[in-house]
């Protein structure tokens, strides 16, 4: 972002990271002031749910609802990770991933026009439809892989893309479906949750939008709920900040500045757990009893040749299926080192059967696993004595 106030209104003087830096020096600074002697380098949350405002109503900080200098700097970090170097990028953060998603949707969509959707995407994906169809919208799915949504763009105001996909792993050429998109005038808003700002950068791809929970892997510590949305278009971020003002779905100032603590340390957080994630599938790979395995960093993954086109890390998530629910429970029981637990990207691995849940169309044997910060050879070697101790009956 630049030095100068943003479009959001933010009053204090950010410090710009050259947009010829590394991944890692600009998550470390990215979004912190200008440095002022004596203050702290990433300044504490501000609790304030009013400002001093005498005479007209002018300025960066009028109400609590509106602006929070803790959400200005997390926003500018958030900005110079998913556009590095670029000015005209604005995001805008949210109490959720789920409340970044429903303000582009709902901001830009209107009583008769058309949204097409991923049919495999994000559980909570189907709640939307819903509402959207409550509203008069049509909703068209498609699956993520092999470009399927390509086939019901015609006549649609905005595409939403989910790549890779939550939690089939599938993933879509971004930039061919972008160009269709735009031809036939509709928007594009990519779910980049999976992949990261640095694993994916939707905005570089051509995507109007770039949307995300921060709850998973950005922040990193499963302590903190809240999404974000990134644009270039004035006019519609301009709308999404509207739609954030009227449901008031706004981030703690608490939560915002964790987030941005986070940040700091997410480059050294995606480089091990994508790493340990490559050698958890290559090693789950060999195993008989799993089947449908799916990392698109693997070589001969169904995604691999789109995803090394058009990413730059492929995520901590792998997903498997084991034969039976039975063998599924018992392998997540049998587990030491991975907790029971849903959601993904934290710094401890997590694992769970996604058909628990009923909302998505996997078979009951599937496995998500979110790889973690743990040492690989630990994590592998815990992962394939699960394996071995679920594979009868207990008592047989």
């Amino acid at each position: 972002m630049s030095d100068s106030a943003t479009s959001n209104g933010a009053g204090a003087r950010a410090r710009t990271v050259s947009p010829g830096g590394g991944d890692g020096t600009r998550a470390v600074r990215a979004g912190l002031p200008e440095p002022v002697k004596h203050e702290p380098t990433l300044p504490g949350p501000v609790f304030a749910a009013h400002f001093h405002l005498p005479g007209e109503p002018t300025g960066p900080y009028t109400y609590g609802r509106d602006e929070n200098p803790t959400w200005t700097h997390l926003e500018r970090a958030i900005g110079e990770l998913e556009a590095p170097g670029e000015t005209d990028v604005e995001a805008l953060v949210f109490a959720s991933g789920m409340a970044a998603i429903s303000s582009v949707l709902f901001s830009q969509l209107g009583a008769g026009d058309v949204a097409v959707l991923p049919d495999d995407g994000y559980q909570a994906l189907p709640l939307v439809r819903a509402q959207l169809e409550a509203y008069g919208i049509e909703v068209r799915t498609a699956p993520t892989g092999g470009d399927a949504q390509l086939d019901v763009l015609d006549g649609a105001r905005l595409l939403w893309i989910e790549t890779p996909s939550n939690p089939g792993l599938d993933v879509c050429d971004v930039r061919r479906l972008v160009e269709a998109a735009h031809t036939r005038g509709a928007l594009v808003a990519v779910d980049n949750t999976l992949a990261t700002p640095l694993g994916q950068r939707p905005l570089e791809l051509g995507a109007d939008f770039s949307v995300a929970s921060g709850t998973k892997q950005l922040t990193g510590h499963g302590d903190v709920l809240l999404g974000y949305v990134a644009g270039r278009d004035a006019g519609a971020m301009a709308a999404v900040r509207r739609w954030r003002k009227i449901v008031g779905a706004i981030p703690g100032p608490m939560e915002a500045w964790l987030a941005h603590r986070s940040i700091a340390t997410l480059q050294l957080r995606v480089d091990r757990q994508d790493a340990t994630a490559l050698q958890v599938a290559e090693a789950l790979r060999g195993r008989r009893e799993v089947t449908g395995l799916r990392y698109p960093g693997l070589p001969d993954d169904p995604s691999h040749e789109v995803a090394a086109r058009q990413m730059l890390r492929y995520g901590c998530v792998v997903s498997f299926t084991l034969p039976t629910r039975a063998r599924a429970d018992r392998f997540l029981d049998a587990l030491r080192l991975v907790e029971g637990a849903t959601s993904f990207g934290g710094l401890r691995s997590t694992a769970e059967r996604r058909g628990r849940w009923g909302g998505d169309a996997v078979p009951e044997g599937f496995v998500r696993l979110s790889v973690g910060a743990e040492d690989p050879e630990d994590l592998v070697a815990d992962l394939l004595r699960a394996l071995d101790e679920s594979a009868d009956e207990p008592g047989h």
